[in-house]
């Protein structure tokens, strides 16, 4: 029986996992898991025009030049990623 529920547990995480990128998983580096998250808040600014207008409104910015430079800072939003180390 727990061979079943552990199956299910691990079949539903991948699931998840491959329908939420960014969800995260054991080997994800905080780099990566900033970065998922700026992006996911970026997109929700710009894919929601009441947010997207409040915030072009209090930076004093047309909605299209705001909506603009959030879709470009979802490039590298927490700009380059740090260096490896080879081991």
């Amino acid at each position: 029986m727990s061979s079943e529920l552990r199956y299910t547990a691990n079949t539903q995480l991948e699931h998840l996992h491959a329908r939420y990128t960014g969800t995260g998983h054991a080997d994800l580096t905080k780099y990566d898991w900033i970065t998922h998250q700026h992006r996911d808040t970026l997109s929700s600014i710009v894919g929601h025009p009441p947010l997207l207008s409040y915030l072009a409104l209090a930076d004093g910015e047309a909605i299209g030049r705001t909506k603009f430079e959030m879709t470009e800072r979802m490039l590298q939003p927490c700009g380059p990623p740090p260096k490896k180390d080879e081991d």
